[in-house]
């Protein structure tokens, strides 16, 4: 069939009959139908596949923050194990402290019961010093008489003479000795007056003493309660600790089982991207044969709904052509601007835009041509130049507004000129040799949005140089 209708077209068209005609014509609908179709699959497909993908960087995401829980959680039943080690250890060495602190708790309450004891004693040596010293004023008061009677008795021989002679000098004897008596008298009280205040003085610590000691021995209750307490508690951490580290070991069950099963479902994504990779070139080539088979019938010459649009596209390339030729000729456009690769991003644009040398003459002269061949059918949404890398130099005014920032959505909209576009369509098309190409595909507006459209392009060629296309897309 295709030799056949490849032969007619180069020959007598007239030798087709019209129902021919008109099966070739929905034959290449069909054919365009399919190819759409299989670029919507194909979209589909894509996006599923982006999907697995964007899902299997956040399975591996998952998966290492997985491997470094189980690290920490590693770490931690670690941790746990040497704080239940720590407690049990605290817990011997409370309890051998217990006793020993409570050993030291009853020695400290002797030493207290001494102390008291001690300061009892002492109060009652006071009281016998203090009445040593009232002996010793007894015994002042004896000696002063006795000086007195002494002296009574001397005043008494004087007046008797020598008769009384004997008598006169026990009486001076007895003076003498009752003056050494009060001599020694004054000195003992003087000594047990010193003595009396140092063992008030000590009497007085002593008891100051015993009665902080009694105050503590007191608290040695306390003391030995909060010994138990902090024994109590040490064992309730201790029980906790091992309770963690029980705890500790689940979790870690559970996160390995995790791993292992985010591991086997990561390995289960990446064989279903691959299959719908493997799906997606399977149904690119299906669209492409589809396209192929649509262009096709279209080179056949037979009247379909797509000519007029295959005539306009042409006839526009032409005079884009001619205006370039033109400017090239006469000095307006140098071909290193109109060939200049060397593309340059325009600051702070999102989408991404770039500036070449041709771009301002583009601009200048050739969008008015695009504005006036999209303005010639309602079903035409836009016409444009693409060179061999997808570069988009202007386009129709519509289309190229400068760009908001921030607002990538409106952007792709309205400000596609400048912009890199690349699809299997354009690449094809850029790629084979050929007066004209015609393809159904869905055109991508960015975000996600696609909508479904046919465009024609037309090869463009300057200096004997393949530069790129003239495209004009329409609504099917």
């Amino acid at each position: 069939m295709h030799q056949r209708s490849g032969i007619l077209a180069m020959g007598d068209k007239s030798l087709l009959m019209p129902e021919t005609d008109e099966y070739l014509a929905r034959l290449g609908e069909q054919c365009g139908g399919f190819a759409l179709q299989c670029s919507d699959v194909a979209g589909f497909v894509t996006q599923v596949n982006q999907r697995i993908e964007d899902d299997h960087g956040r399975l591996e995401t998952l998966r290492h923050n997985v491997a470094h829980l189980l690290l920490l959680q590693s770490e931690a039943n670690d941790a746990a194990a040497e704080i239940r080690h720590v407690a049990y250890r605290a817990t011997g060495l409370i309890t051998d402290s217990h006793g020993v602190v409570v050993d030291a708790l009853g020695e400290i309450g002797g030493l207290i019961d001494d102390v008291v004891r001690m300061g009892d004693e002492l109060e009652g040596f006071t009281q016998a010093i203090e009445h040593v010293a009232a002996v010793s004023g007894q015994l002042d008061a004896i000696a002063r008489q006795t000086g007195m009677l002494a002296i009574n008795a001397s005043i008494e021989a004087a007046r008797a003479g020598t008769a009384v002679s004997g008598f006169a000098a026990v009486a001076s004897e007895v003076k003498r000795l009752a003056g050494s008596a009060r001599e020694a008298t004054a000195s003992v009280r003087g000594g047990i007056e010193r003595l009396a205040g140092s063992a008030r003085r000590v009497v007085g610590d002593m008891r100051s003493g015993a009665e902080r000691g009694r105050a503590a021995r007191s608290r040695t209750g306390e003391i030995t309660g909060a010994l138990e307490r902090i024994a109590a508690l040490v064992v309730q951490f201790d029980q906790r600790s091992a309770a963690i580290e029980h705890a500790g070991m689940h979790v870690t069950r559970h996160v390995d089982t995790l791993d292992a099963g985010l591991g086997s479902f990561i390995q289960r994504g990446t064989e279903n991207a691959a299959e719908l990779a493997r799906t997606r070139g399977r149904l690119d080539e299906l669209e492409l044969a589809s396209n192929r088979m649509l262009d096709q019938v279209a080179h056949s010459g037979i009247a379909t709904p797509d000519r007029r649009f295959i005539d306009m596209a042409r006839e526009g390339a032409d005079h884009v052509g001619a205006a370039i030729r033109r400017a090239l000729d006469e000095g307006g456009l140098k071909e290193a601007d109109l060939f200049d690769t060397a593309y340059r991003a325009v600051a702070d644009s999102d989408p991404p835009q770039f500036l070449t040398g041709f771009v301002p003459f583009a601009d200048r002269v050739i969008r008015p041509l695009l504005d006036v061949a999209t303005a010639r059918d309602a079903a035409i949404v836009g016409c444009c130049l693409v060179d061999r890398n997808g570069h988009l130099p202007t386009h129709i005014a519509a289309r190229s507004h400068v760009q908001r920032p921030g607002d990538r959505r409106w952007n792709l909209e309205n400000a596609r000129n400048r912009q890199i576009f690349m699809d299997r369509q354009t690449r094809d098309a850029l790629d084979r040799d050929g007066d004209w190409f015609l393809y159904t595909y869905r055109q991508d507006l960015g975000d996600g949005r696609y909508r479904p459209l046919r465009s024609v392009f037309v090869p463009l060629h300057f200096a004997g140089r393949r530069w790129g296309c003239y495209e004009l897309g329409y609504l099917i």
